[in-house]
């Protein structure tokens, strides 16, 4: 029996206990006994936990039972998963499992974790159970995620709200926050060149307006930032913190740590587009000088340009018009990458197997026009950024882009020119 399979017998054992066994007993005031926390947990190998988790923790001193309420549950074996999750619409639930197998779990996958015990009356700690409790009901467990407004951090932020009586909220629904919600997303992207330029093409404008902190804690790690500082007023009118104490469990170890801010990428994918380009320019000039391998060459960079960004193009087309990832619309960036750029890849293969003169002119002639018109629009969209109604920050996105498709483009021809004016003599 393999551990994970364990590990939800365990706590699918463990949940047929009654509700009521948290506070239940001979005291008058069961909520004298429990202990509340907040487990934040750090960035994990997946793609998907590179933002990292968090979950509500409630202990019973009494029975010495810690139970862990987690909003992030999913399961690649639900019906039609990856259809739902492609079309955004993500069936989550809530659940309840032992903490002590879930800091085992987080702990062996080399993750961070940090428990915030939270100081509150034992009447609250009794609403915040019964609360948790009710969410945990199959009639209620289930909700459909949203990345931004309704995910694992923000079903704990609302319960730290419910705690404090909405204080929380009052505190932090109209406080300014510090980043957009894409540059917080790119705080824990930076370490993968692939994806930190993929998931920040697909983004459109919207997610580059200015938040609140309170919108800030869709991340686990935002709201553990607020609450160990926060304050608020008790039942009783007595201001008292929120955390009374702090607890590493775990520290990970070689794990790309997440940025305080977000850093400039566009310089990197600019002197990437650069690079590629020069070597573009290399083969075309190899091309120009009539070696076959140059003309072999030539036409496979046209095809792995054309399928690189033409499948980036296609899946924005479908992210845009076909599924409910809101950040995903209004995208700028589907002017000058979309499906049309697809149209290169079979345009290069013809190139390629063609043998007459004519055939070979026409056949190059239509793919200068597919990487033209993707070089003047790309152009475009950066001069759209004048305008106020187009302020999305895709400047990585043209970065690498621009450069790699102007030797594509008409823009060869003056290439060519330049080269037969001043290089061309030293090949003779």
């Amino acid at each position: 029996m393999t551990g994970r399979k364990l590990f939800f017998i365990i706590a699918a054992l463990y949940c047929l206990a009654p509700l009521s066994a948290q506070g239940s007993g001979s005291e008058q005031n069961p909520g004298e006994n429990l202990t509340i926390k907040v487990a934040v947990m750090g960035p994990g190998d997946e793609l998907y936990f590179w933002w990292g988790h968090i979950a509500l923790v409630i202990e019973n001193n009494r029975t010495g039972r810690a139970r862990f309420y987690d909003y992030g549950l999913f399961s690649f074996e639900s019906d039609n998963f990856f259809v739902n999750f492609a079309l955004g619409r993500l069936l989550y639930s809530c659940g309840v499992s032992p903490a002590a197998l879930n800091y085992d779990v987080y702990a062996e996958n080399n993750r961070d974790i940090t428990l915030y015990t939270l100081d509150l009356s034992p009447a609250k700690k009794m609403e915040v159970l019964d609360f948790a409790d009710w969410n945990i009901r199959p009639e209620n467990s289930e909700y459909f995620y949203h990345h931004f407004k309704d995910n694992c951090a923000t079903r704990i932020r609302d319960i730290v709200d419910l705690a404090t009586d909405g204080q929380f909220k009052e505190s932090f629904g109209e406080a300014p926050g510090r980043f957009t919600l894409r540059q917080h997303v790119r705080r824990h992207t930076w370490f993968s060149p692939f994806f930190d330029w993929m998931l920040n093409f697909l983004m459109g404008q919207d997610i580059d307006t200015p938040i609140t902190v309170w919108e800030e804690m869709f991340l686990p790690s935002e709201i553990g930032s607020r609450i160990e500082n926060y304050s608020y007023i008790d039942e009783n009118g007595v201001e008292r913190k929120l955390v009374s104490g702090v607890e590493i469990l775990n520290e990970a170890v070689g794990r790309p740590g997440v940025l305080a801010a977000p850093r400039k990428q566009w310089p990197r994918e600019l002197l990437t587009g650069i690079i590629i380009a020069l070597i573009f320019v290399c083969i075309f000039v190899l091309k120009e000088r009539g070696f076959s391998a140059g003309r072999t060459l030539w036409g496979l960079s046209q095809a792995l340009a054309s399928l690189f960004f033409g499948i980036a193009g296609l899946l924005l087309f479908f992210m845009t018009f076909f599924t409910n990832h809101d950040y995903c619309w209004h995208n700028i960036n589907i002017i000058f990458v979309n499906p049309l750029i697809l149209a290169a890849f079979p345009l290069s293969i013809l190139w390629l197997r063609a043998k007459e003169n004519d055939r070979l002119k026409k056949l190059d002639f239509a793919l200068k026009i597919i990487w033209t018109y993707a070089a003047v629009f790309c152009l475009l969209s950066g001069a759209a950024k004048l305008l106020p109604w187009f302020h999305q920050q895709n400047q990585m996105d043209i970065a690498l882009f621009f450069p790699i498709v102007l030797p594509l483009s008409f823009a060869s021809l003056a290439i060519n020119e330049f080269f037969r004016r001043v290089f061309w003599r030293w090949f003779r």
